[in-house]
């Protein structure tokens, strides 16, 4: 008479997708296993498999070895349900364990993945660790205004960081995910500390929420029935459709297209935008007339805006290109002297 096959499978599962949403294959293994063994039944996906009519059993054994030598001593087919940490040394301890005769058949089976962005979800639970009773003193002592520095000298960090990515080396390239995992970090912190006001809370699903409903409202030539031509169309339409926000909104209506510039940017990345928004109203040579017209009376920030003109007008950042050429000469200065 012919053995019972024999097979081992290790049910692998993402801690951050609902315990219990598995694949077929998965579900298909868990109703012909003998035996469902769990480090922990109680755990998450354990618990659901449980609540879903599946039985589990606790693993006797503590350590790896021995979880592989009772793991390898069952007979029929044998599901091991992966605990949350991925079970480290279990592998290894049945690779070394495997016997030569009457061996079971190894699967590693994927019972649910991550989906992009799902370890957004770990740095909201981490955040949420330290700003919450016995987490960071330093943490849950800071406020919106205290936290607003930090966000500025974050966004700073991070735009020097991403112009490096040009030399598109692998240690510009990882500064660059470090810097930005700042700047996310100053969106998450100020989320849960929205999350904590008494009368008018907001956390970073709110936030969340409404950059989604911004996004698919502002880009009707993707999410909707309309369409653009070109860059400058989707623009053109973005800024009326802000507009019309504003209304919605009962938020009064900007009088000139300047309005609603930040005071507190550089200069001359304000610079741009003022150009932007006259040329986008249609008063781009008027701007260039009246910076030669300063420049002629004598007045020493046409030079400036003059130059930023010229560069928008070949397609140049300037703000960007100013910095590029600030880190070549500082650069060359601290290079010893011939």
């Amino acid at each position: 008479m012919d053995r019972p096959a024999r097979e081992l499978s290790l049910l692998l599962t993402s801690p951050r997708v609902a315990p219990g949403l598995l694949s077929a294959a998965a579900w298909r293994a868990l109703g012909a296993a003998d035996h469902v063994l769990a480090a922990d039944p109680d755990a998450p996906t354990p618990g659901a498999l449980a609540a879903a009519g599946v039985a589990l059993t606790r693993a006797e054994g503590a350590t790896p070895a021995q979880r592989a030598e009772e793991l390898l001593g069952l007979p029929g087919r044998v599901v091991w349900v992966g605990s949350p940490d991925g079970d480290p040394g279990l592998a290894e301890a049945l690779a070394v364990q495997l016997p030569e005769e009457d061996a079971p058949t190894l699967e590693l089976l994927v019972g649910s993945w991550d989906t992009p962005g799902s370890r957004l979800l770990d740095a909201v639970a981490v955040m949420d660790r330290l700003r919450s009773p016995g987490g960071c003193p330093w943490d849950a002592q800071q406020t919106h205004a205290s936290l607003t520095p930090y966000l500025v000298e974050e966004a700073h960090e991070a735009v020097e960081a991403l112009d490096h990515l040009d030399e598109a080396t692998g240690a510009a390239r990882e500064h660059a995910v470090e810097e930005l995992g700042d700047v996310l970090l100053q969106v998450l912190f100020h989320a849960r500390v929205g999350a904590e006001h008494e009368e008018e809370p907001f956390d970073v699903d709110d936030v969340a929420a409404g950059l989604v409903a911004k996004l698919v409202r502002r880009h009707p030539h993707v999410f909707g029935g309309s369409e653009v031509d070109g860059p400058d169309d989707v623009a053109r339409a973005w800024e009326q459709i802000k507009e019309q926000e504003r209304a919605d909104a009962g938020a009064a209506s900007r009088d000139h297209p300047l309005d609603g510039i930040p005071t507190g940017m550089p200069a001359l990345a304000r610079a741009a935008k003022v150009a932007a928004r006259l040329g986008r109203d249609g008063r781009g040579a008027w701007l260039d007339d009246a910076a030669a017209g300063l420049e002629t009376d004598g007045d020493d920030g046409a030079v400036l805006l003059r130059a930023v003109l010229d560069l928008r007008s070949r397609g140049v950042d300037p703000d960007r290109a100013l910095r590029h050429t600030l880190r070549t000469v500082e650069a060359a200065a601290r290079e010893p002297s011939g």
